[in-house]
Protein backbone atom coordinates (compact mmCIF):
# COMPACT_ATOMS: atom_id res chain seq x y z
CA UNK A 1 0.00 0.00 0.00
CA UNK A 2 1.28 3.06 -1.07
CA UNK A 3 1.65 6.35 1.19
CA UNK A 4 -1.48 8.22 1.19
CA UNK A 5 -0.18 11.50 2.18
CA UNK A 6 -2.46 10.92 5.38
CA UNK A 7 -0.15 8.61 7.16
CA UNK A 8 1.64 9.62 10.46
CA UNK A 9 4.81 8.77 8.96
CA UNK A 10 6.60 8.64 5.30
CA UNK A 11 6.93 5.11 3.14
CA UNK A 12 4.11 2.48 3.22
CA UNK A 13 0.46 2.45 5.41
CA UNK A 14 0.62 0.36 8.18
CA UNK A 15 -2.77 -1.12 7.74
CA UNK A 16 -5.52 -0.91 4.43
CA UNK A 17 -7.93 0.84 6.69
CA UNK A 18 -6.20 4.25 7.02
CA UNK A 19 -6.22 4.43 3.09
CA UNK A 20 -8.78 2.44 2.14
CA UNK A 21 -12.88 3.19 1.88
CA UNK A 22 -15.19 0.59 2.92
CA UNK A 23 -16.99 -1.24 -0.08
CA UNK A 24 -20.68 -1.63 0.22
CA UNK A 25 -21.30 -4.11 2.39
CA UNK A 26 -23.73 -6.00 0.38
CA UNK A 27 -21.35 -6.38 -2.63
CA UNK A 28 -19.05 -8.46 -2.84
CA UNK A 29 -15.94 -7.62 -5.66
CA UNK A 30 -13.24 -10.57 -5.72
CA UNK A 31 -11.08 -8.34 -8.31
CA UNK A 32 -10.55 -4.96 -9.84
CA UNK A 33 -9.12 -4.35 -13.01
CA UNK A 34 -7.92 -0.43 -13.59
CA UNK A 35 -7.67 0.69 -17.15
CA UNK A 36 -5.95 3.79 -18.14
CA UNK A 37 -4.25 6.31 -20.20
CA UNK A 38 -2.10 8.95 -19.81
CA UNK A 39 -3.56 11.10 -22.03
CA UNK A 40 -7.11 10.99 -23.49
CA UNK A 41 -8.03 9.99 -27.71
CA UNK A 42 -6.55 6.72 -27.31
CA UNK A 43 -9.77 4.54 -26.98
CA UNK A 44 -9.31 3.93 -23.16
CA UNK A 45 -13.01 3.12 -23.01
CA UNK A 46 -13.08 1.04 -26.01
CA UNK A 47 -10.87 -1.22 -24.42
CA UNK A 48 -12.42 -1.41 -20.98
CA UNK A 49 -15.51 -2.34 -22.41
CA UNK A 50 -14.32 -5.15 -24.84
CA UNK A 51 -12.33 -6.64 -21.96
CA UNK A 52 -15.10 -6.80 -19.60
CA UNK A 53 -17.44 -7.98 -22.58
CA UNK A 54 -14.81 -11.07 -23.30
CA UNK A 55 -14.73 -12.10 -18.97
CA UNK A 56 -18.44 -12.22 -19.36
CA UNK A 57 -18.24 -14.36 -22.79
CA UNK A 58 -16.24 -16.61 -20.55
CA UNK A 59 -18.55 -16.71 -17.78
CA UNK A 60 -17.09 -14.45 -15.12
CA UNK A 61 -19.87 -12.15 -13.11
CA UNK A 62 -18.38 -8.59 -14.56
CA UNK A 63 -19.43 -5.15 -13.87
CA UNK A 64 -17.90 -1.59 -15.26
CA UNK A 65 -17.42 1.53 -12.96
CA UNK A 66 -17.23 4.87 -15.24
CA UNK A 67 -14.97 6.75 -13.07
CA UNK A 68 -14.08 8.94 -16.68
CA UNK A 69 -16.61 11.25 -14.32
CA UNK A 70 -16.32 14.92 -17.18
CA UNK A 71 -16.22 12.43 -20.09
CA UNK A 72 -18.43 9.69 -19.64
CA UNK A 73 -18.62 7.28 -22.45
CA UNK A 74 -19.36 3.79 -21.00
CA UNK A 75 -23.20 3.84 -21.39
CA UNK A 76 -22.73 4.61 -25.01
CA UNK A 77 -20.38 2.35 -25.29
CA UNK A 78 -22.87 -0.14 -24.08
CA UNK A 79 -25.72 0.39 -25.84
CA UNK A 80 -27.34 1.83 -22.92
CA UNK A 81 -29.75 4.89 -23.73
CA UNK A 82 -32.53 5.41 -21.38
CA UNK A 83 -30.68 3.39 -18.09
CA UNK A 84 -31.30 4.42 -14.82
CA UNK A 85 -30.30 4.01 -11.63
CA UNK A 86 -32.25 2.90 -9.07
CA UNK A 87 -32.42 3.50 -5.23
CA UNK A 88 -32.63 1.02 -2.74
CA UNK A 89 -31.94 -0.76 0.88
CA UNK A 90 -28.76 -2.68 -0.92
CA UNK A 91 -27.20 1.09 -2.49
CA UNK A 92 -27.40 2.22 -5.39
CA UNK A 93 -28.55 -0.44 -8.71
CA UNK A 94 -26.85 0.51 -11.93
CA UNK A 95 -28.95 -0.24 -14.98
CA UNK A 96 -27.06 -3.52 -17.01
CA UNK A 97 -26.68 -3.84 -20.96
CA UNK A 98 -25.78 -7.41 -21.59
CA UNK A 99 -26.03 -9.06 -18.15
CA UNK A 100 -22.92 -6.61 -17.10
CA UNK A 101 -23.76 -3.79 -14.27
CA UNK A 102 -22.70 -0.52 -15.25
CA UNK A 103 -22.21 3.11 -12.83
CA UNK A 104 -21.38 6.21 -14.68
CA UNK A 105 -22.23 9.40 -13.91
CA UNK A 106 -24.28 9.77 -17.65
CA UNK A 107 -26.63 7.46 -15.46
CA UNK A 108 -27.52 10.08 -13.04
CA UNK A 109 -27.78 13.16 -15.37
CA UNK A 110 -31.01 14.60 -17.52
CA UNK A 111 -29.46 14.79 -20.34
CA UNK A 112 -26.06 13.28 -21.36
CA UNK A 113 -24.88 16.58 -22.82
CA UNK A 114 -24.42 18.31 -19.63
CA UNK A 115 -21.14 19.51 -19.00
CA UNK A 116 -19.97 18.16 -15.34
CA UNK A 117 -18.15 21.65 -14.15
CA UNK A 118 -16.73 20.19 -10.62
CA UNK A 119 -13.29 20.95 -9.17
CA UNK A 120 -10.88 17.88 -8.35
CA UNK A 121 -12.14 16.62 -4.86
CA UNK A 122 -15.73 16.68 -5.69
CA UNK A 123 -15.35 14.93 -8.74
CA UNK A 124 -12.85 11.96 -6.53
CA UNK A 125 -15.37 11.87 -3.99
CA UNK A 126 -18.01 10.63 -6.35
CA UNK A 127 -15.67 7.73 -7.52
CA UNK A 128 -15.84 7.12 -4.28
CA UNK A 129 -19.26 7.05 -3.91
CA UNK A 130 -19.54 4.49 -7.06
CA UNK A 131 -17.46 1.98 -5.12
CA UNK A 132 -19.32 2.67 -1.38
CA UNK A 133 -22.75 3.21 -2.12
CA UNK A 134 -22.72 0.87 -5.73
CA UNK A 135 -24.87 -2.69 -5.08
CA UNK A 136 -22.69 -4.49 -7.35
CA UNK A 137 -23.77 -7.42 -6.13
CA UNK A 138 -21.36 -10.52 -6.23
CA UNK A 139 -18.67 -10.10 -9.15
CA UNK A 140 -15.56 -11.91 -9.87
CA UNK A 141 -14.12 -8.89 -11.69
CA UNK A 142 -15.04 -4.76 -12.09
CA UNK A 143 -13.41 -3.08 -14.35
CA UNK A 144 -12.40 0.47 -13.56
CA UNK A 145 -12.20 2.98 -16.57
CA UNK A 146 -10.10 5.87 -15.30
CA UNK A 147 -9.36 9.51 -16.62
CA UNK A 148 -6.95 10.18 -18.41
CA UNK A 149 -3.57 11.42 -16.66
CA UNK A 150 -2.25 11.04 -13.64
CA UNK A 151 -4.75 13.23 -11.18
CA UNK A 152 -7.18 13.10 -8.47
CA UNK A 153 -9.08 10.36 -9.42
CA UNK A 154 -6.87 7.92 -10.62
CA UNK A 155 -4.93 8.74 -7.13
CA UNK A 156 -8.33 8.35 -5.53
CA UNK A 157 -8.95 5.05 -7.08
CA UNK A 158 -5.29 3.74 -6.56
CA UNK A 159 -5.37 4.76 -2.55
CA UNK A 160 -8.94 3.92 -2.10
CA UNK A 161 -10.28 1.35 -4.17
CA UNK A 162 -8.19 -2.48 -3.87
CA UNK A 163 -6.36 -2.45 -7.09
CA UNK A 164 -6.06 -6.08 -8.53
CA UNK A 165 -3.96 -4.30 -11.66
CA UNK A 166 -3.60 -1.94 -14.13
CA UNK A 167 -3.80 -2.18 -18.16
CA UNK A 168 -2.23 0.96 -19.84
CA UNK A 169 -3.37 2.02 -23.28
CA UNK A 170 -1.49 3.86 -25.61
CA UNK A 171 -0.95 4.45 -28.99
CA UNK A 172 2.29 3.92 -31.32
CA UNK A 173 3.60 7.59 -31.02
CA UNK A 174 6.48 9.09 -29.63
CA UNK A 175 4.46 11.99 -27.68
CA UNK A 176 2.03 9.86 -26.41
CA UNK A 177 4.46 6.86 -25.52
CA UNK A 178 5.88 9.73 -23.11
CA UNK A 179 2.94 10.08 -21.39
CA UNK A 180 1.67 7.14 -21.20
CA UNK A 181 5.49 6.35 -19.18
CA UNK A 182 4.01 8.68 -16.54
CA UNK A 183 1.08 6.90 -15.90
CA UNK A 184 2.94 3.34 -15.98
CA UNK A 185 5.27 5.36 -13.22
CA UNK A 186 2.06 6.31 -10.99
CA UNK A 187 1.13 2.39 -11.02
CA UNK A 188 4.38 1.62 -9.54
CA UNK A 189 4.76 4.33 -7.35
CA UNK A 190 1.34 3.18 -5.72
CA UNK A 191 2.31 -0.21 -6.23
CA UNK A 192 -0.32 -1.51 -7.60
CA UNK A 193 0.20 -4.85 -10.03
CA UNK A 194 0.85 -3.56 -13.48
CA UNK A 195 -0.71 -5.80 -16.01
CA UNK A 196 0.57 -4.63 -18.85
CA UNK A 197 -0.08 -1.92 -22.30
CA UNK A 198 -2.32 -2.36 -24.85
CA UNK A 199 -1.61 -0.40 -28.13
CA UNK A 200 -4.65 0.54 -30.04
CA UNK A 201 -4.90 2.37 -33.52
CA UNK A 202 -1.44 0.29 -34.13
CA UNK A 203 -1.67 0.12 -37.87
CA UNK A 204 -4.22 0.09 -41.01
CA UNK A 205 -4.73 -2.98 -42.92
CA UNK A 206 -4.18 -2.53 -46.57
CA UNK A 207 -7.88 -4.18 -48.10
CA UNK A 208 -6.83 -5.01 -51.43
CA UNK A 209 -3.25 -6.74 -50.26
CA UNK A 210 -3.44 -7.12 -47.02
CA UNK A 211 0.04 -5.18 -45.65
CA UNK A 212 -0.25 -3.42 -42.73
CA UNK A 213 0.30 0.50 -42.73
CA UNK A 214 1.87 2.33 -39.83
CA UNK A 215 -0.50 5.31 -38.92
CA UNK A 216 1.96 6.83 -36.27
CA UNK A 217 5.30 7.59 -36.97
CA UNK A 218 6.27 6.26 -33.21
CA UNK A 219 8.26 2.58 -32.72
CA UNK A 220 5.89 -0.40 -31.66
CA UNK A 221 6.27 -2.53 -29.13
CA UNK A 222 9.43 -0.61 -27.17
CA UNK A 223 7.38 -0.56 -23.53
CA UNK A 224 8.93 -3.42 -22.15
CA UNK A 225 12.72 -2.35 -23.01
CA UNK A 226 11.98 0.94 -22.33
CA UNK A 227 10.14 1.38 -18.99
CA UNK A 228 9.73 -2.50 -17.97
CA UNK A 229 6.13 -3.35 -18.72
CA UNK A 230 4.99 -5.90 -21.07
CA UNK A 231 3.31 -5.45 -23.97
CA UNK A 232 -0.64 -7.27 -23.97
CA UNK A 233 -1.32 -6.72 -27.62
CA UNK A 234 -2.04 -4.52 -30.25
CA UNK A 235 -4.80 -3.36 -32.42
CA UNK A 236 -5.65 -2.45 -35.64
CA UNK A 237 -7.77 1.14 -36.37
CA UNK A 238 -10.29 -1.08 -38.03
CA UNK A 239 -14.03 -0.22 -39.01
CA UNK A 240 -15.20 -2.89 -36.59
CA UNK A 241 -13.71 -0.79 -33.71
CA UNK A 242 -14.72 2.48 -35.34
CA UNK A 243 -18.86 1.16 -35.51
CA UNK A 244 -18.69 -0.06 -31.92
CA UNK A 245 -17.13 3.20 -30.67
CA UNK A 246 -20.14 5.32 -32.49
CA UNK A 247 -22.71 2.22 -32.39
CA UNK A 248 -22.41 0.20 -29.02
CA UNK A 249 -22.21 -2.77 -31.73
CA UNK A 250 -19.56 -5.38 -30.88
CA UNK A 251 -16.55 -5.87 -33.19
CA UNK A 252 -17.17 -8.20 -35.64
CA UNK A 253 -13.54 -8.42 -37.40
CA UNK A 254 -12.16 -11.77 -36.24
CA UNK A 255 -8.75 -10.07 -35.95
CA UNK A 256 -9.96 -8.00 -33.38
CA UNK A 257 -12.02 -10.49 -31.30
CA UNK A 258 -8.94 -12.82 -31.16
CA UNK A 259 -6.63 -10.06 -30.19
CA UNK A 260 -8.87 -9.00 -26.97
CA UNK A 261 -9.41 -12.77 -26.24
CA UNK A 262 -5.62 -13.11 -25.90
CA UNK A 263 -5.44 -9.68 -23.96
CA UNK A 264 -8.32 -10.72 -21.54
CA UNK A 265 -6.25 -13.80 -21.13
CA UNK A 266 -3.48 -12.52 -20.39
CA UNK A 267 -5.13 -10.13 -17.95
CA UNK A 268 -7.08 -13.24 -15.87
CA UNK A 269 -3.37 -14.75 -15.77
CA UNK A 270 -1.83 -11.80 -14.22
CA UNK A 271 -4.27 -11.44 -11.35
CA UNK A 272 -5.05 -14.49 -9.92
CA UNK A 273 -0.80 -14.88 -10.08
CA UNK A 274 -1.15 -11.40 -7.76
CA UNK A 275 -4.05 -13.69 -5.66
Amino acid sequence: MADCGNCPSKGECDSKESCEIKNNPYSDVKRVIGVMSGKGGVGKSTISVLIAKELKKRGFKVGIMDADITGPSIPRLMGIKNGRVEQSELGLIPPQADGIPVMSLNLLLGDERQPVIWRGPIIAGTVKQFWEEVFWGDLDYLVIDLPPGTGDVALTVMQSIPMSGMVIVTLPQDMVSMIVAKAVNMVKTMKIPLIGVVENMSYLVCPDCGKKIALFSGKSGDFEKEIGVRMLGTLPMVPAIADFSDEGICPQDEQTNQTIAEITSKVIDAVRKEK
